[in-house]
């Protein structure tokens, strides 16, 4: 397995990320826990001196007069940890313990008053007060409705237990956002970071060597994101080490066919120094023949130099013409092939007012391909309609075979996989998209029924149309010099 790159490292990796952000995390959720919990801290250990001063009051009733000597009330404002005690009855009845000298009062706090926020001030504020302060606090008797206690208190050892308690708070919280840190890596590490080590693994290992089988990710059996992501993975580096594998026959095919075209070549060449001899033919037959003839090995000589100009340059741009496209259709009806039944019949039905701009050599080559391929198939009869609106120029071939199967529509315009007969490649009509694009227009397949197919090629409309007659003139002069 290939090493991970440098810079994925424990220390840096996803597992330790999720490590510090959930102590990091935890730790934030305990601070705003904390603060509340040290509010109700400080609120209780308040409540406890108020009660403890409430049963100190009470050595007072057992007295006759209400009262105890000094040294008596110094023990039990000692053992409350007050320097006095008021105690308000509803009946206007006070009892009061106080020491010789009771301290000036600092602050006083009502315990009576409600409230969230000011009791977290309150406790925020006694946490970080420097020095002693003496406290004057109220509340309500916990046993006692309607009795009111006041107690004179020293804030020093109220800091010290609310410090003792922040400290132990946070250190359990500390603990916890530690275990809680470690299972989640723990789990994050076997369930995800692992796993995602492996994808990348795999992906470093397969760029290395693309087209070796035994570098594609075997994808587990996991149905949840991952395993989806290793089976999304295997999928797709299969399809590129079958793209290669395809290019590089394609490119020794290339290799290949560009020999090849540089031999046929010649060989047409030749052929059209012999056609050039029958031009001058006693027999009308051959005479009539001779032209088209002529015309067609001219189409193939050019196609066989755009072909290596291809294999040195990439595919050359459109020589554009104006034409009539009704003139274009006619010469199909010369080299439309013939099938089991007979030969397939074609049905010219272009207006002569429909006028093309397009490379003519390029669009002959499509609409002869729509016609062999239609006669391969078994049609008998082969239909063009067109017509022209103010941007397209649509072209409609339709034919009487037996349609397109399935698999065929799917792939239809694919290289190798567009065939609907067996041992086609499905290089014809994938050829036909690429140059009607080139033209900026394109080739679709409009219907496919028992009936028959239609195809529907669309090209940019002509800039601005030429009349009729001159066209009528122009077509006359191409048949005249393809027939000299």
């Amino acid at each position: 397995m290939a090493d991970m790159p440098a810079q994925i490292t424990v220390s840096r990796g996803l597992s330790a990320l999720l490590l510090v952000l959930t102590v990091a995390f935890v730790m934030a959720s305990e601070v705003l826990i904390f603060l509340p919990s040290l509010s109700a801290a400080r609120l209780g250990y308040l409540r406890n001196r108020i009660d403890a001063a409430h049963l100190a009051v009470f050595a007072l009733e057992a007295t006759p007069d209400k009262m105890v000597s000094q040294a008596l009330a110094d023990q039990l404002l000692a053992h409350v940890g007050a320097h006095g005690i008021v105690v308000h009855r509803p009946n206007n009845t006070t009892l009061m313990l106080d020491a010789e000298n009771p301290p000036r009062i600092d602050a006083t706090f009502d315990l009576r008053d409600g409230g969230f926020v000011m009791p977290i001030a309150d406790a925020i504020q006694t946490m970080f007060h420097r020095g002693n302060r003496v406290l004057r606090v109220l509340a309500v008797a916990p046993k006692e409705r309607g009795t009111v206690v006041e107690v004179l208190l020293d804030e020093q050892p109220m800091r010290n237990d609310l410090w003792l308690i922040g400290e132990r708070m946070m250190g359990v919280s500390a603990l916890i956002a530690l275990i809680t840190g470690t299972l989640l890596y723990v789990s994050v590490r076997g369930l995800l970071v692992t796993p995602l080590r492996r994808l990348i693994a795999s992906m470093m290992e397969f760029r290395e060597d693309p087209e070796n089988a035994a570098r594609v990710i075997q994808p587990s059996q996991r149905r949840d994101e991952i395993g989806w992501a290793q089976r999304e993975l295997a999928a797709m580096q299969e399809t590129v080490r079958q793209a290669l594998r395809q290019k590089e026959r394609l490119a020794a095919l290339g290799t290949a066919v560009a020999k090849i075209n540089h031999d046929l070549r010649n060989i047409l060449s030749t052929a059209r120094l012999v056609s050039d001899g029958l031009a001058g033919s006693a027999a009308p037959e051959v005479r009539r023949v001779t032209p088209r003839l002529i015309d067609a090995i001219d189409r193939a000589v050019a196609l066989c130099g755009h072909t290596l100009t291809f294999t040195r340059e990439g595919a050359p741009p459109p020589q554009r013409s104006r034409f009539v496209l009704a003139g274009l259709v006619a010469e199909l009806g010369d080299i439309s092939a013939a099938n089991e039944e007979g030969r397939l019949r074609l049905r010219n039905e272009v207006p002569a007012t429909v006028i093309a701009e397009a490379d003519r050599d390029q669009l002959f080559r499509v609409l002869q391909n729509l016609a062999l391929n239609a006669a391969e198939a078994g049609a008998r009869q082969l239909v063009v309609h067109a017509h022209m609106d103010v941007e397209t120029c649509v072209i409609e071939v339709a034919d009487d075979g037996p349609g397109l199967p399935p698999k065929a529509r799917e792939n239809l315009f694919r290289a190798f996989a567009g065939s609907a007969r067996p041992g086609g490649t499905g290089l014809g009509l994938a050829s036909a998209r690429e140059m009607m694009r080139a033209h900026g227009g394109d080739i679709a397949l409009a219907e496919s029924t028992g009936a028959g197919t239609v195809f529907v090629l669309r090209l940019p409309a002509v800039a601005a149309p030429i009349p009729l007659a001159a066209a009528k003139a122009r077509s006359g002069r191409e048949s005249g010099r393809r027939s000299a």
